[in-house]
């Protein structure tokens, strides 16, 4: 089998590949986030609402990338 059939063949699902490599980004930046978030609340437990907010807000952003990696698919239609 030559290069150019097994392209062929993956290419219906390069879409769902690179939306599973996306995905590992924001996965590790949440976990980052609600683990240094339980560290920092057990250490200083009377700055938990900073803490908290600080850590929604991070959440936020690491989704906001998952959510760019499901739409970029469909914005440039492959």
């Amino acid at each position: 089998m030559s290069a150019v059939q097994l392209a062929a063949e993956v290419s219906g699902s390069l879409g769902s590949i690179g939306y599973g490599l996306a995905a590992i980004g924001p996965g590790v930046g949440v976990g980052i986030v609600f683990g240094n978030g339980t560290q920092a609340l057990a250490r200083q437990p009377e700055a938990a609402g900073l803490i908290r907010a600080n850590q929604i807000l991070g959440f936020a952003f690491c989704e906001a990338l998952a959510l760019i990696g499901i739409v970029m698919p469909f914005v440039y239609g492959q």
